[in-house]
């Protein structure tokens, strides 16, 4: 069973700049509710109760979050402005949040590689928050868990995105399995490649299932595409062994890493809330 999901959150945000110089990229909100709070929200509906959170210098307000506020809980006590807090409160009230730090920024595979620790040795789910998923039934990481159990190794969520696109992201290429579209088992797979060297538009998002061994494998991965440790060179060595499946999921992705994306996402989840209230 996955029962641990690793968030890593430790980088600086520099797209944000200069909102996120004291500011956790993760906390800023989309309307009223901070980005990591919807994936932590993810999880829980995956049925994941323990939450591992990879912070950094300048993080403390995501620990904070995932904390009582007694002195904010006694101000608006008997208030209107009480029910505000039950979703928070029932998050906290259900999960477990363990925290540990990434000194250094070398990439996520390093990141992934630094919480180790916490997550031990057991298949866990990996969700980057600046990637905010919404689907109408099972959420992307109920998808991939549900994929998980059936293949028993790690699982990437991918989505098809335009050619000129690919130098943002971990593009893979794989076989149709099962006589399904949607799910493949990858040959291969390439860190944010030059459109002409693409392998395809099947881009990896911010949602993985991973099993333990990828520690041991990150531990000899050398660094890569912008001397950093990537988790795409890890998985490459897992998918050489057949033991990556893609999944293309089902639900709407909005990149909440760009502002673009940020922007997206605040209109739609606006129009939803104002949809449920008529």
């Amino acid at each position: 069973m996955v029962k641990k999901c690793l968030f890593p959150a430790a980088g600086y945000g520099t797209r944000f700049l200069p909102a996120t110089k004291a500011t956790p990229k993760e906390m800023l909100p989309i309307l009223t509710k901070p980005l990591i709070q919807y994936g932590v929200e993810e999880a829980l509906g995956a049925g994941i109760k323990t939450m591992a959170i990879i912070t950094g210098r300048g993080k403390r307000a995501i620990e904070d979050h995932f904390d009582i506020s007694y002195e904010l809980e006694h101000q608006i006590q008997n208030t209107g402005k009480e029910p505000l807090l039950a979703e928070i409160r029932a998050l906290i009230s259900q999960c477990t949040f363990s925290y540990t730090r990434q000194v250094e920024m070398k990439g996520l595979g390093h990141a992934i590689l630094t919480g180790e620790t916490l997550i031990g040795q057991e298949p866990f789910a990996v969700l980057l928050a600046d990637d905010l998923c919404t689907n109408s039934e099972d959420n992307v990481l109920s998808q991939l868990i549900k994929i998980y159990n059936t293949y028993q190794c790690s699982v990437v969520a991918i989505e098809e995105i335009p050619f000129e696109e690919t130098h943002k992201y971990g593009v893979i290429s794989g076989k149709i399995i099962d006589g399904n579209d949607d799910i493949y088992r990858v040959s291969d797979m390439v860190e944010k490649p030059q459109p002409k060297d693409a392998p395809s538009t099947m881009a990896i998002i911010g949602r993985y299932i991973l099993t333990p061994d990828i520690f041991d494998i990150l531990k000899d991965t050398k660094p890569g595409k912008g001397g950093e440790i990537q988790i795409t060179d890890a998985l490459k060595k897992q998918a050489k062994k057949g033991k990556v499946i893609a999944y293309k999921f089902k639900g709407k992705r909005f990149d909440c890493g760009s502002v673009d994306g940020f922007v997206e996402a605040t209109n739609y989840f606006y129009k939803q809330t104002h949809k449920e209230q008529k």
